[in-house]
């Protein structure tokens, strides 16, 4: 029997990646987003039975953020209504260190559906295709951070390690706390970065006022509060430690910041 598979948030860093990787398997993956065919989106809950009809096992990626106001209703209805679409296996990403996110996590592997959890530390491609991108050309790396250490951790290891909880035996039920090899600090990264693109990146920490300030005036003042509570949380030194979530999921050790960080500069060479 032909098992399919549904990613959610598709178009997202690790939902095009996990649906990339299972296609490269020769699986067959309907790709979910908010402008697919049918269409998923977390605020219209009343189109997630036609999105997830006939799918097996579901990769799901919460936005804005599992820690977000709203969250933990949505994941409990979402979880009702893949049981009664029939899905046998969900694979949640999470964040590392967050409160609201731990309390959806334990929604979901509660429910009737089996479940892993996918907890994932910093991203280092947020410094590459995610929000932090334009500090290569502003030369500013600016975070309410202070000088605390994180465990940085590659995309594509994340959704390797998705695609196996996906795929695999013995998932079910279990969390994969994931992160990069070492911890780094943000004036860390801001120096590889100057190495690996050529321009010179200071990282300006700042203070939470004004990071909400300056996402206020970019954003608005909903996301603004939620990422500097994320923020205000998760940059107290929870997340320090690296951890060996990556080598007991796939059986070998996770890539660097600084390799990720030299093909991204690679790659946007070759396209100049």
């Amino acid at each position: 029997m032909t098992t399919n598979f549904a990613v959610i948030g598709a178009t997202g860093k690790t939902g095009r990646r996990v649906a990339d990787l299972l296609e490269a398997e020769g699986r067959a993956v309907r790709r979910l987003a908010r402008g697919t065919n049918p269409a998923f989106d977390w605020e219209r809950p009343e189109h997630w039975a036609a999105a997830l009809q006939g799918v097996d096992r579901l990769y799901a990626a919460y936005v804005p953020d599992l820690a977000a106001p709203g969250s933990e209703a949505a994941i409990t209805r979402f979880a009702e209504v893949a049981d009664e679409a029939g899905v046998q296996r969900i694979v949640l990403l999470s964040g590392r260190g967050e409160d609201g996110a731990r309390r959806c996590e334990d929604i979901l592997l509660a429910s009737n559906v089996p479940a892993t959890i996918v907890r994932a530390s910093w991203f280092a491609q947020n410094f590459t295709e995610g929000m932090l991108a334009d500090a290569a050309s502003t030369g500013v790396l600016a975070l309410p951070a202070g000088d605390v250490r994180e465990p940085f951790i590659d995309v594509d290891d994340v959704a390797a390690v998705a695609v196996e909880a996906l795929t695999g035996m013995g998932h079910e039920g279990r969390v994969h706390e994931v992160t990069g090899p070492e911890s780094l600090t943000f004036a860390e990264v801001a120096t590889i970065l100057s190495e690996t693109t050529g321009h010179e990146i200071v990282y300006v920490p700042m203070t939470f006022d004004d990071f909400h300030a300056a996402v206020a005036a970019a954003e608005g003042e909903a996301v603004a509060t939620m990422l500097t509570e994320l923020c205000r949380e998760t940059f107290d030194g929870r997340n320090v430690l690296p951890t060996d979530g990556v080598a007991a999921a796939l059986g070998r050790s996770p890539r660097g910041v600084r390799s990720v960080l030299e093909d991204a500069a690679a790659t946007a060479a070759a396209r100049s």
